[in-house]
């Protein structure tokens, strides 16, 4: 028997909304289900073949698993079991099967240090690497070679994987090298990775029925808890609705044939060269210094000459693509520009000269956008003859690595620029979340709000490896303290003048974060009330989830969705929390504070 799939899919998993909101029961009758069936592959009295032609992702994958052979294309690119990453496992046979057939090692790799990589999938070639496939063979004649191949195999007396792995197969020590790293990764906040480790030990001393049984036990504990229900629902912000364009206004965006950056710092040449790459339309750079302007081009020449290394694209691409650029000192290449983006200093009266002086020179349809991390827009649009074109594209750094643009809209922008700027933020390959023109936006007013908290702490005595543990322990990517380093102190305390401007009460100066903005490293001792990890990481939670609320009662965003969806996509907030609202209302600490959880709270926010 060979199986294979319709054109560029083989198999591409089960249907996670049926996950929502199983209980024990239906979650093992699930795994159940598919043991069975796939048993029956598996048990079939003649050579089976699994033809990966295209994406195989999670239940793909375990089908595949269960025939005998597997070939696979060599334009295969997305092979994966992702599940881990939704808070799971393969409860269909993956962590049985996938061991027995590519050894322990290789399986720790692809079901759970994949998936936690930010679902790092595999190509057709690295899966043959890995172990899991038999072959790759080219897509002209696929399906022809894969039977061929079967053939081949057959009268060579080859046979499928092994019924069970011996003990000395390395998979103990395997095992607990992968412990030790998800202990200092995860620090225990979610157990799905750890469910998985458990599952692959065992399949070294279980029968197969046995390895079915335990994956069966092990789901029906997993599936109905809080983290993978968290993982469902974050999954599906960001891979269904952040692509339905909640918010988008429905009319005719402009075309946008050449663009304009202002600036030519390490921000704005990460976003001309994204530009360039993306929008492949001409690209005008102006600073004030025609060296730095050089500099900046250099830096987008040196990428464009790294893809060709990378066989991305090949020398004639990148060559026309480097003679869309141009730079200056002067305004004069910015005439026929379709939309302009600054990304200059931060600071209120030099953005409004850099937008009075483009407007003198682009067309009243030239969409002005800005990358402010927390300035007013409204404000920097204010003296222009049509504010009604500026809207805030903000992006997160690196800017090639995180997909969210928080886009504002201020009062007077008008629909044919917002719509602009989102259709330009899709084509760019980012995922756009709506947010009102408000101080610091989303991100940074929550991540600077969790600030306030800690350096509190750490000016009443606690160390900043108490605080990074109170924060680490929630299974957040990074360390406070490392995580300041990569914003830059300077911009981190610029953000939080901003907040206290506004909101002087939540967001207290720090002198020990301007100690830093300014290059030291002295911590600004003002008491004696050191706290437990415990203590400072409520504290920080409970300082978020006000936060939140105040911005859902401001209207900053339409839901209590937005604010997760911008937390997982531009700072990297773990699926297994949800972002951070679903946390909170799962926890109780949503009701505990305010008498109803964030989810409700999103009614009282105005349109």
């Amino acid at each position: 028997m060979v199986l294979t799939g319709k054109p560029f899919v083989f198999c591409a998993g089960a249907d996670i909304k049926r996950f929502v909101g199983v209980d024990p029961d239906a979650a093992r009758a699930g795994s159940r289900a598919g043991h069975q069936l796939f048993g029956r592959i598996r048990e079939l009295p003649y050579p089976t073949l699994a033809a990966v032609n295209g994406a195989c992702l999670g239940g793909g994958v375990e089908i595949a698993l269960h025939c005998d052979f597997r070939t696979i294309s060599s334009g295969v690119r997305h092979f994966a079991c992702p599940e881990v990453f939704l808070g799971l496992f393969p409860a269909w046979g993956g962590t049985q099967l996938a061991p027995r057939i590519a050894g322990p090692e290789a399986a720790i790799r692809f079901i759970v240090t994949n998936p936690l990589r930010q679902n790092r999938m595999l190509t057709g070639s690295e899966a043959c690497d890995l172990g899991l496939v038999d072959v790759v063979l080219e897509p002209a004649e696929f399906l022809d070679d894969s039977i061929a191949f079967l053939f081949q195999r057959t009268r060579a007396g080859a046979t499928g994987p092994r019924d069970s792995l011996s003990e000395g197969s390395g998979a103990n020590d395997a095992i607990e090298r992968a412990r030790r790293q998800l202990d200092d990764s995860l620090h225990g906040a979610t157990p799905a990775p750890y469910v998985a480790l458990d599952l692959i030990e065992g399949a070294s001393r279980w029968s197969i029925e046995e390895g079915y049984a335990a994956e069966e036990d092990a789901i029906a504990g997993l599936l109905p808890g809080r983290q993978a229900q968290a993982s469902l629902y974050a999954f599906d912000l960001v891979e269904r609705r952040a692509k339905r364009d909640v918010g988008k206004p429905d009319v005719e965006t402009r075309p946008v044939r050449k663009v304009g950056i202002v600036g030519a710092g390490l921000m704005a040449s990460q976003l001309a060269t994204l530009f360039l790459r993306r929008l492949e339309v001409p690209i005008a750079i102006r600073d004030l210094d025609q060296e730095i302007v050089d500099r900046a081009i250099g830096s987008i020449h040196a990428d464009l000459e790294s893809q060709v290394q990378k066989g991305r694209y090949d020398e004639g691409k990148a060559r026309f693509l480097g003679s869309l650029v141009t730079g200056g000192t002067t305004y004069d290449h910015f005439a026929d520009c379709d939309l302009v983006l600054e990304a200059v200093f931060e600071e209120m009266s030099v953005k409004q000269q850099v937008f009075a002086d483009v407007e003198a020179v682009v067309s009243p349809q030239c969409v002005l956008a800005t990358n402010t991390s927390s300035l007013s827009i409204t404000e920097m649009a204010s003296e222009l003859a049509h504010p009604e074109r500026v809207v805030g594209l903000h992006f997160f750094n690196p800017v090639a690595v995180l997909p969210l643009v928080e886009l504002i809209q201020t009062p007077d922008t008008d629909e044919v620029a917002l719509a602009t700027a989102w259709e330009v933020a899709k084509t760019l390959r980012k995922r756009p979340v709506l947010v009102k023109d408000a101080p610091a936006f989303v991100v940074n007013r929550v991540l600077t709000r969790m600030t306030t908290v800690l350096m509190d702490a750490l000016e009443n005595g606690n160390t900043v490896d108490e605080t990074d543990e109170a924060i680490l322990r929630l299974g957040l990517p990074m360390a406070p303290s490392v995580l300041l380093q990569m914003v830059g102190p300077r911009v981190a305390n610029h953000v939080l003048h901003t907040l206290n401007e506004s909101y002087p009460d939540r967001f207290p100066l720090s002198q020990t974060l301007a100690n830093y903005a300014e290059g030291g490293d002295e911590i600004a001792l003002r008491g004696d009330g050191r706290r437990t990890v415990e203590e400072i990481q409520a504290a920080a939670l409970e300082a978020i989830a006000d936060e939140v609320h105040h911005m859902l009662e401001e209207g900053v965003v339409a839901s209590a969705e937005d604010i997760d969806t911008a937390l997982l996509l531009g700072a990297g907030w773990p699926f297994f929390m949800g972002g951070v609202t679903k946390y909170l209302d799962q926890t109780g600490m949503s009701v505990r504070l305010f008498g109803q959880t964030l989810a409700e709270t999103r009614a009282a926010a105005p349109a």
